[in-house]
């Protein structure tokens, strides 16, 4: 929208109600004064009264004579909430829906906002382009596919209320979901700790701090769990590599391991067990609860982080949450 051509005091309407909405400000809260949104917004005090008044006249503000201004009802704010699950193009390029993991992530993410009465949206984005303005008019916005090659700084741009789903990111005041593998890992090597095994871990080529972390502790479970057990780590593109899997058949064919995990779609089950005579034990990286792997229990996963997101809804200045959820071993 050309803003050159709106009003000047709709203009600052409009961003009275994109700094109110972003900072959290409630029913009952005072508000700026006339010096104080001059000082910030840049119009004059004509065009800042006459504003005011404006809204004081909509019922959205109550002016008392030497108390200020108290927000009275919030027009940004729905019956219901707006709530969108965003995912990185670049990274799940062929389409969300043409992934396993994520597509059982929207899915139970779907559910959940749904059947509490919101309204669920999903879109994308890439590593350099986030869409801002579609996100100023959500009330909430749940990312996933943050990687280290994603510029995040738009993110602090929005007045929607950001959330990362399974990693991190430094720096930014957002709320993080995040799966914690390293149980579910420690609980395969105890299981399988009577005999020796020959393990294959497919690890990601794409760097992301979940892809470290999980790295980290299937290395630690390893050292301390897995003193008979042999090892050995390659890389894979398990998103827009799908069919480049040269080096993980012959790591197959010469390794010859009893077990093939980490990130490992499902898409290869058929290819692993083709190419390994021995038929190995096959553990990934999952949603759900009931296959095998390193399973996390989406349904459970969804109680936990969907009151959360309401709350943080209902008082966005509250601290940033950083909530885990630890997986576990299906054999």
């Amino acid at each position: 929208m050309n803003t050159t051509l709106v009003p000047r005091h709709l203009q600052l309407r409009s961003m009275l109600f994109r700094r109110w909405k972003t900072v959290g400000v409630k029913i009952g809260d005072r508000i700026e004064s006339q010096n104080d949104i001059v000082n910030f917004c840049g119009f004059s005090l004509i065009t800042v009264i006459k504003t005011l008044k404006d809204l004081e006249a909509e019922g959205v503000i109550r002016r008392q004579v030497g108390k200020g201004s108290f927000l009275v009802k919030t027009p940004w704010a729905a019956a219901h909430w707006r709530i969108g699950m965003f995912y990185n193009r670049d990274i799940v390029g062929g389409g969300i829906f043409n992934n396993e993991f994520y597509t059982k992530l929207v899915v139970a993410f779907e559910k959940s906002v749904v059947s509490d009465g919101h309204e669920f949206i999903l879109g994308s984005f890439t590593h350099k382009v986030m869409p801002i303005t579609m996100w100023d008019a959500l009330d909430a916005v749940v990312l996933t596919g943050i990687t280290s090659e994603t510029s995040a700084d738009a993110l602090a741009n929005t007045s929607s209320q950001i959330s990362v789903i399974d990693t991190r990111i430094e720096g930014l005041a957002v709320h993080s979901y995040r799966l914690d593998f390293e149980p579910a890992i420690r609980a395969a090597f105890g299981y399988f700790s009577a005999k020796p095994h020959r393990w294959l871990y497919l690890d990601s080529e794409i760097a992301s701090p979940e892809q470290t972390a999980r790295l980290s502790a299937f290395k630690k479970a390893h050292e301390e769990l897995g003193a008979n057990q042999r090892v050995q780590y390659i890389n894979v593109n398990q998103e827009s590599g799908f069919n480049d899997t040269a080096g993980l058949i012959g790591a197959l064919e010469e390794f010859r391991p009893n077990i093939v995990c980490g990130y490992v779609p499902h898409g290869w089950h058929d290819l692993i067990n083709q190419h390994c005579s021995n038929r190995p034990q096959i553990y990934g990286y999952a949603l759900g609860f009931d296959e095998p792997g390193f399973v996390c229990n989406t349904r459970a996963w969804m109680d936990q982080m969907i009151p959360s997101l309401q709350a943080n809804l209902e008082n966005r200045q509250a601290e940033p949450v950083q909530q885990v959820f630890p997986a576990t071993f299906n054999p």
